[in-house]
């Protein structure tokens, strides 16, 4: 999970995920959307999105496509829904017990 979320805090990968996200594409189109980054720089996002299993690479001939796996994309909203949840209901008890403390004195 710390490889997915280290690759999607980064705002160019995830932008490459929304382009990726309904089709897939070859990786010189991804390339192309971005003016202020160099091929070699989007092949390497692309790389730390694979590696973390948010694309998945599929090879037609000397092309390499990508698509969004959105299985484990799945995967990471529910990690950081029960993170967010969790996180607020910690806040919520530790409220609580102070508003406890505030009344019992």
């Amino acid at each position: 999970m710390d490889a997915a979320l280290k690759a999607f805090a980064e705002p160019r990968r995830r932008e490459i995920l929304r382009l990726v996200w309904s089709q897939e594409l070859p990786a010189a189109h991804i390339a192309a959307r971005f003016d202020d980054v160099t091929r070699s720089a989007v092949s390497q996002h692309l790389a730390v999105l694979r590696d973390a299993a948010l694309v998945l690479e599929r090879r037609d001939g000397t092309r390499r496509l990508y698509r969004a796996n959105h299985e484990e994309m799945a995967k990471l909203r529910d990690f950081l829904d029960d993170y967010w949840t969790g996180s607020l209901e910690r806040l919520r008890d530790l409220s609580e017990a102070a508003q406890q403390m505030k009344g019992s004195h």
